[in-house]
Formats: structure tokens, C-alpha cells, sequence
């Protein structure tokens, strides 16, 4: 649950929805899903009925002011031509106190050329873009755990090995690298933002 935060939830470009249902497991109360494309809606609908889901533009939410006690959006706002505009929104439909955690790729280490991202950031860019309209309590950044750390050691960046061929012609040990990988391989903390592979901000609303 989000630290601070009661009643309702919204996860802002939920795609899929295993997020979103992932906070309403976790006690995080009414969780609404919004995206635009209604294609994946309705997987989301079928998926994860007890998740809310709207259908809307992000820069525009079809909320009232206040209307959610805490907000995610997690890998959506490198998608976005109108990046402040979208700051301004998740502002807007939080109440007062609100949190809000978003993430986003680090322009300095994510692989270049994804035609799908219209913008990407780094740490510093990023805190700047969420500043402006919320309060930023916590810098974090995503990095290598420790097993994924000791196999870069012996065999270099396990990106640049995945990038470097295509998937049917990976050797045996990065096959099993990458299969067996899992959440616990990760670690979030603050300190090296600029060596860290996504950014997450944790920020409030003030007031």
C-alpha cells in the first residue's frame, strides 16, 4: 500500500493491470485503472475484475480535483509528448497530501532507439518535471541485485549480451540468466541515480 495513503487508488497508464491488481491485494482499497487503449481494458476487465478501469487521456483524466488519495504510474510518462501536462494531471486528482510514485527508464542506461518512448529522462531531468508541481520525498533507483551483479563480474552487461544477438541464438548461460531472473534480483535504493537502470520518485501533493 502506498505509504500515507487511503481510500481510492489510481494507477495512471495501467496497461496489463497485474499493478493495479497488485495494490488492490495489498490493502490499497478502490483501485482504479486508467488507460487508452481499450483493447487492453478489456483483458484488464477480464484479468482482474475487482480493478475499476476507465478509459482516457492521461493528460486530460476525466477525474475531479482530489478525487484519489494516492496514485502510480509506473513506465508510462517516457511515453507521453506532453510530459508536464501529465505532472499537472496526476497533481490535480490527488487530494491534498496525495502521494504519488512514478517511475520511468533511465535516459543514461536504458538501450537507445525505442521508437515507442517520445522522450526519455534522467534523474535529474525527472525530479525537475515532478518539482514543479509536487514535493519529492524520496530519489530511488532500480540496480542489479547480487546474483545478477556476480554474472556481469565474470561475463560483462547482461543488456549488452541480450542486445547483442537475437533471442534464439543467446548461449546456454545467458538463457538461464534471464529465465530464472526474477523480482529479488533487483534492488531499489537511493544513491547512484545516474548508474541506475529505471528512476522512481516517490512525491506529495502539498497542502
Amino acid at each position: 500500500m502506498l505509504p500515507g495513503v487511503g481510500g481510492r487508488l489510481l494507477e495512471a497508464g495501467c496497461g496489463e493491470g497485474y499493478g493495479a491488481e497488485m495494490l488492490r491485494a495489498a490493502g490499497g482499497g478502490r483501485v482504479v485503472g486508467l488507460d487508452y487503449e481499450d483493447t487492453t481494458l478489456g483483458h484488464v476487465r477480464r484479468a482482474y475484475p475487482q480493478v475499476n478501469v476507465v478509459r482516457g487521456n492521461l493528460v486530460q483524466m476525466g477525474f475531479a480535483a482530489g478525487s484519489f488519495g494516492g496514485l502510480t504510474s509506473l513506465q508510462t510518462i517516457e511515453h507521453l509528448w506532453e510530459q508536464p501536462r501529465f505532472v499537472e494531471e496526476c497533481a490535480r486528482v490527488l487530494a491534498p497530501g496525495g502521494t504519488a510514485v512514478l517511475s520511468t527508464p533511465n535516459r543514461l542506461t536504458f538501450p537507445s532507439g525505442n521508437w515507442y518512448h517520445t522522450r526519455e529522462l534522467t534523474a535529474a531531468e525527472f525530479v525537475e518535471l515532478v518539482a514543479a508541481e509536487f514535493e519529492v520525498t524520496h530519489a530511488l533507483g532500480l540496480h542489479h541485485g547480487p546474483r545478477l551483479r556476480a554474472w556481469e563480474a565474470a561475463s560483462g552487461s547482461c543488456v549488452d549480451a541480450q542486445l547483442a544477438a537475437e533471442h534464439d541464438e543467446w548461449g546456454p548461460e545467458l538463457r538461464e540468466l534471464v529465465t530464472r531472473t526474477r523480482y529479488d534480483d533487483f534492488e531499489i535504493r537511493p544513491g547512484d541515480l545516474d548508474e541506475s537502470l529505471d528512476l522512481i520518485l516517490v512525491a506529495k501533493v502539498p497542502g
